[in-house]
C-alpha cells in the first residue's frame, strides 16, 4: 500500500528498543512537527477550506499523540528530553520545488508530508511487532494505522488540487528519492534516523 521502494532493516528495531527513552523523546517530537506543519499547511493555504479542516483535524491527533508518547516517557519514570534535529526530514524537505507555480509548491508539500507519514507508518510496524514491551508495541500498533491514514489523507489531497497523472508522477519521483535518501538511515534509535 505505501510504495516504499526500501525496507527498514529489521536490526533498526532491536536498535530502537535498545534505548527506549531516545526513541520515545525523538518521537515525541516526531508528532509536535506533523501537527507543525499541518498549522503550516493551514497558514499557507488558507484559501482552500477542506485543506484547512482536514488539518485542523489532523492538528488536534497529532498534538494528542505528542500528549500520549509524553505519557509514556513520564511513566516509565523518564522526562522528555530536548527536541532532535531530524536529518531525515531536512534532506527529504530540500526535494520539495522551489520557485514552482502556487499549486505545484502545494502537492510537493502535501507529497513531503505523505512521505513521512509512510515511512513513519512502516516503522511504527516494525516497532509493533518487535517490541518485548506489549503495551509500547500495541500503542504502535495504532499508531500504524493513523499514520496509514495520514498517508492516505495526505495523496487524496494532493490529487485533489493537482492534476492526479502529474501529482501520481511526482509521488513516485518523491519514492525514488526517499528510497536513496533512507538508505543512509537506520543507525540510530531515532523514528527516522
Amino acid at each position: 500500500m505505501l510504495g516504499l521502494k526500501l525496507t527498514t532493516d529489521a536490526r533498526w528495531a532491536k536498535l530502537a528498543q535498545s534505548n527506549l527513552a531516545e526513541l520515545l523523546t525523538d518521537h515525541a517530537f516526531c508528532e509536535q512537527k506533523a501537527a507543525s506543519n499541518a498549522i503550516s499547511l493551514i497558514v499557507n493555504f488558507p484559501e482552500y477550506p477542506e485543506l484547512v479542516q482536514t488539518m485542523c483535524a489532523l492538528v488536534k491527533e497529532e498534538i494528542s499523540h505528542f500528549e500520549r508518547v509524553h505519557a509514556i516517557i513520564l511513566a516509565k519514570g523518564w522526562q522528555l528530553g530536548r527536541e532532535r534535529k531530524d536529518d531525515y526530514v531536512n534532506e527529504l524537505a530540500q526535494f520539495i520545488k522551489k520557485g514552482s507555480s502556487r499549486i505545484d509548491w502545494l502537492v510537493d508539500r502535501l507529497l513531503f508530508a505523505a512521505m513521512i507519514e509512510a515511512r513513519s507508518c512502516e516503522r511504527f510496524r516494525l516497532l509493533s511487532q518487535t517490541l518485548e514491551d506489549k503495551e509500547l508495541a500495541a500503542f504502535y500498533h495504532e499508531l500504524m494505522v493513523s499514520e496509514a491514514n495520514h498517508y492516505t489523507t495526505f495523496i487524496k489531497l494532493a490529487k485533489k488540487y493537482g492534476d492526479p497523472s502529474k501529482v501520481e508522477k511526482r509521488w513516485q519521483e518523491f519514492l525514488d528519492y526517499e528510497a536513496q535518501l533512507i538508505s543512509r538511515y537506520g543507525n540510530s534509535e531515532r523514528v527516522h534516523g
